[in-house]
């Protein structure tokens, strides 16, 4: 199959940081200072987010995963040095260990207005640190196949990022809490499976049609295809830890999408599940990360999440080497060693009893690479 082309598949990462007060380790406003010098330097590269703690920075488009971890740790580095200049810390987790959101500032922006405005305590309450992947397509009536199928998939690599286990102090007893957060808002979660691009539009008119949004950008799935780029994007991850991480995520959703393409491109399908059965799993990946069991819905067995994860790897591989990836790929294997970032906040939290302690070690990962 050498005559396939991967060329397309280009690859844009955003990730939201949270900024910190070094005194006291809670979240701070930044007052859009961050946004306002980072502007200056990588300009639309970085954006305020509805909370004043928060900072979104997203790549330029990635023509393979070496490009993307260049841009991501440039972005990661000036994001920190500005921060740092302005006396205040960055970190990477999907949620702060002990800040409450009451104490947390809104961003004055029209937008986030009318957010809250609709939405209130789920949206003012909503102070959480996501990662998302782009993965660029060929058209969008491709893009819609690979995203049905790229569905079952979604368990497996939240698992590997979650970086989440306290909210407001409280150990929560989830991996990744960050989704029991967003959940409370409405068009969340795992997609419906969609016929044709035609029956994802016409979805969409009607909700515009009929006021439940006013444009595509409020389908806050865990997956979807994006409303203006010839893209999947991929919603459901944890931000993680560190660049490794960050990178090896999108290598594996890369990986994904290019495997499908080219069953695809030889008239093989992968097996379509219900949304609900995709739940399941879920919130399995979320309550218990990469130590707990998934169901193989081809078995209709329980599998330790771990093998599960190996066999996604062994799906992927043949595509790996095509793609340039594969030593982003095999950190993965790093993490499965290591644990996740919730597995190594807990780690800390442990052996400390002070969520301080836990605030110090995100910082400290922020940049911190692995040799």
């Amino acid at each position: 199959m050498a005559s396939i082309s991967y060329k397309h598949f280009t690859l844009g990462v955003e990730e939201e940081y949270m900024v910190i007060d070094p005194q006291t380790r809670e979240l701070k406003s930044h007052e859009q200072k961050i946004v306002s010098e980072g502007q200056k330097v990588i300009k639309d590269k970085v954006k305020a987010e509805m909370h004043q703690a928060v900072v979104e920075v997203g790549t330029d488009i990635c023509e393979n995963i070496d490009e993307a971890y260049r841009d991501v740790a440039a972005l990661r580095t000036t994001i920190s040095q500005i921060a740092g200049d302005l006396g205040l810390w960055v970190g990477a987790a999907g949620t702060h260990p002990f800040s409450h959101w009451e104490r947390q500032l809104i961003t004055d922006h029209i937008r986030y207005s009318e957010i809250v405005n609709e939405l209130q305590e789920a949206a003012r309450s909503n102070l959480i640190f996501g990662l998302h992947v782009h993965v660029g397509m060929e058209t969008r009536e491709m893009a819609i196949h690979i995203a049905n199928s790229a569905r079952y998939f979604l368990p497996h690599v939240y698992a590997l990022s979650t970086n989440s286990p306290f909210w407001e102090g409280r150990l929560t007893g989830y991996k990744s809490f960050r989704t029991k957060v967003f959940d409370k808002f409405p068009r969340t979660g795992i997609p419906d499976f969609f016929e044709s691009i035609e029956s994802y539009d016409n979805y969409i008119k009607l909700l515009v049609k009929t006021n439940c949004i006013d444009n595509a950008k409020k389908i806050w799935w865990d997956l979807r295809v994006h409303p203006f780029f010839n893209t999947v994007e991929f919603r459901i991850c944890d931000v993680p830890m560190n660049i490794d991480e960050t990178i090896a995520i999108a290598a594996l959703f890369q990986a994904i999408c290019a495997k499908l393409y080219k069953l695809r491109s030889q008239n093989l399908n992968f097996i379509m599940y219900h949304r609900t059965l995709i739940n399941e799993n879920k919130w399995r990946a979320g309550r218990y990360g990469i130590d707990g069991t998934m169901i193989d819905f081809g078995k209709e067995a329980e599998v330790n999440t771990r093998v599960l994860i190996y066999e996604l790897l062994d799906f992927v591989d043949d595509v790996v080497d095509h793609l340039g990836s594969r030593n982003a790929i095999n950190y993965v294997h790093r993490m499965l060693d290591r644990g996740t970032g919730a597995d190594r906040q807990l780690k800390v939290f442990n052996e400390t009893k002070d969520m301080s302690a836990v605030v110090d070690y995100i910082h400290d990962q922020f940049l911190k690479v692995d040799q």
